[in-house]
């Protein structure tokens, strides 16, 4: 199908009901809510006295689903047990939870022998002071800023004990929860498909290539030409194991053509792209590629900058965006009006 017959509608408004697509009608939902941590002291993430987005939202993107449409809904490991709940109650299968893996994420924590210090009524002691980094790097959005900050180290007995200790471990991955809709009653998957176009995920077009050295023996009791079924864990950089078992995201190139390996968008963020949680275009192609086929339609009821939606566009499938915040609504309309489906990553 053309480009030009391809649909991308995106709403500013919430996403509360999804009131302009009818029942039976989204191929594939795939999202990236609020997670309802207060990231960052944004109001957007606190949610309800800091809860998880309502599980209304679930059942009413269940009811557009088609049966047996899968969906892919990012979270957060501490509170994705209750979305996985909401999930479950509003009528979806809960299938697995993939893994994005990446390096830099952000420790949530602090040096308790300073806390100790403060509970102690003692000075911590200053000794030089560093570079402390806020946004994203220069040649990035224009988020960015570097603030001198004062080094310190525990004086206290009992805070020089605790020097370094903290309460959180650093973030190295987020979990993406992967669900379905049952498939229609007293229907079989292949019959399901025939009838509605869905009930089984894209992993053809989503296998994870062979290496290039053509000595190195391929892996498997019956080696796909095209590479092994992607597996559940979608991460940043290869492990040496001699043959890639994972998805692997690089900035440009070809799968093996690896000059650059970004972690998190940041060097390739839009000058006018704000949002502090932007997802990469390359994750969102491979999600989609994996839960739809060429010009069918996914929903995203938490749009933000619009990376689902851009994605989309490359991957020659349809939209459909909703985004509250108007100041990222209109990033997420721009950033869809630049991509081009000629455009491709992979």
């Amino acid at each position: 199908m053309a480009e030009n017959k391809l649909n991308y509608n995106i709403y500013q408004e919430s996403c509360y009901p999804l009131k302009h697509q009818e029942k039976d009608s989204i191929d594939a939902l795939i999202t990236d809510p609020p997670y309802g941590i207060a990231y960052q002291n944004h109001h957007w993430d606190k949610g309800e006295k800091g809860k998880v987005p309502d599980e209304k939202i679930w059942k009413d993107s269940f009811n557009k689903l088609k049966p047996g449409g899968y969906g892919l809904v990012f979270s957060f490991p501490r509170v994705m047990h209750h979305v996985m709940t909401h999930l479950e109650k509003s009528g979806f299968i809960i299938k697995d939870v993939l893994m994005w893996c990446y390096l830099n994420g952000m420790p949530k924590t602090r040096n308790v022998g300073l806390d100790i210090d403060k509970e102690e009524g003692v000075e911590s002691e200053e000794f030089g002071n560093y570079n402390y980094v806020i946004g994203y790097v220069k040649e990035g959005a224009e988020t960015y800023k570097v603030k001198e900050k004062k080094k310190k180290r525990p004086a206290s007995e009992l805070g020089k004990k605790y020097d370094g200790a903290g309460y959180n471990l650093k973030p190295a991955y987020e979990p993406i929860i992967l669900v379905q809709k049952p498939i229609e009653e007293g229907l079989t998957v292949a019959q399901n498909i025939k009838k509605y176009g869905t009930g089984a995920m894209n992993l053809e077009e989503t296998r994870i290539p062979y290496s290039p050295d053509e000595n190195k023996e391929k892996v498997g009791h019956n080696p796909h030409p095209l590479g092994r079924v992607p597996a559940n864990v979608v991460r940043y950089e290869e492990l040496n194991d001699e043959y890639d078992k994972y998805f692997l995201i690089s900035t440009y190139g070809n799968f093996h053509d690896q000059h650059y390996i970004e972690p998190k968008v940041r060097r390739k963020k839009d000058p006018f792209n704000k949002h502090p949680t932007v997802k990469p275009v390359k994750l969102m192609q491979h999600l989609i590629r994996l839960l739809t086929f060429e010009n069918q339609t996914v929903l995203d009821p938490f749009m933000g900058s619009g990376s689902t939606g851009v994605a989309c566009k490359l991957e020659n499938r349809n939209f459909e965006g909703y985004e509250l915040e108007k100041e990222y609504f209109e990033v997420a309309k721009q950033r869809i009006k630049n991509a081009s489906s000629q455009q491709k990553f992979f």
